[in-house]
């Protein structure tokens, strides 16, 4: 990168974000001093974070977009936002898997890139109640002679009603997963916070979530840096409930103190995660 050496375009972006929401917005001119860099560099990193639509562009800057507490994306919508971030969690949280045990993963798109990285896991019993996490697994066992994988998992899917994000809530699903027990539960959330913890724009969602806390002998919350401070509309689990909060670089230093002071087991994966 010719301009700001130091900041990858996401980890700048990241950047912009996360003042635009403690601020209530920012201005052209603010950021191109801020990050030394130009004036169309900045344009361009707000029309980045416009179309995955977290921002607004206004005249001279950018303003939040605001969300209602039950607003659910789907999952295409979630699945274009913060990949990389997402790539660097899930390889980081899959080195918690260990050969042989029975793990959960919820519904998500962290989770889904996350089961990718478990197909090399031996011996796994996996169970979920997200549709795309199956397939991960059952399209690597329809693929599998000849390719030298050795995860071969056994999948156990909840079944239910089906969210816009693709997880299986509802009576079905909490009762099947209330009959079981798991060594860890990988979790996806919609928004994790000092007050109200982890929480869902989807009420049934929330109580088959509570269900897989209660299951789970350790509980790994797996969420990029965009999902701290947002609040859904159900809360379903405290944050001393989680056992570890595995998120990505561009939580800022600030908030990773601040996230620290609730939650002692952080751990920040990708480029930078040790500064």
């Amino acid at each position: 990168m010719s301009e700001n050496q130091n900041l990858l375009a996401e980890q700048r972006r990241a950047l912009i974000l996360d003042e635009v929401r403690k601020r209530g917005g920012v201005r052209v001119n603010e950021l191109t001093r801020r990050l030394s860099v130009s004036d169309m560099t900045v344009r361009r990193d707000l029309d980045a974070l416009a179309r995955q639509g977290v921002i607004e562009k206004v005249h001279g800057g950018a303003v939040p977009v605001a969300e209602a507490s039950t607003h659910e994306p789907g999952f295409e919508a979630k699945s274009t936002l913060e990949l990389s971030a997402k790539e660097d969690i899930a390889r980081t949280a899959a080195a918690m898997a260990a050969p042989g045990s029975a793990i959960a993963l919820s519904g998500g798109t962290t989770t889904f890139a996350l089961a990718r990285h478990l197909l090399d896991v031996p011996g796994l019993t996996v169970v979920t109640n997200s549709v795309r996490v199956a397939d991960v697994f059952h399209d690597a066992q329809r693929t599998a002679s000849g390719n030298g994988r050795s995860g071969a998992a056994t999948v156990v899917l909840t079944g239910g009603v089906r969210t816009p994000s693709d997880s299986l809530v509802g009576p079905v699903a909490d009762r099947a997963i209330g009959s079981l027990h798991f060594d860890v539960l990988f979790l996806g959330v919609h928004g994790i916070s000092a007050e109200a913890g982890l929480s869902t724009p989807n009420l049934a969602e929330a109580e088959t979530n509570r269900r897989l806390v209660r299951s789970a002998r350790r509980v790994v919350v797996v969420a990029d840096h965009t999902k701290w401070g947002t609040v859904g509309l159900s809360s379903f689990a405290s944050l001393d409930e989680v056992d570890t909060f595995v998120t990505d670089a561009g939580l800022p230093d600030g908030v990773r103190q601040e996230v620290e002071e609730h939650l002692p087991g952080l751990m920040v994966a990708g480029p930078d995660a040790a500064s």
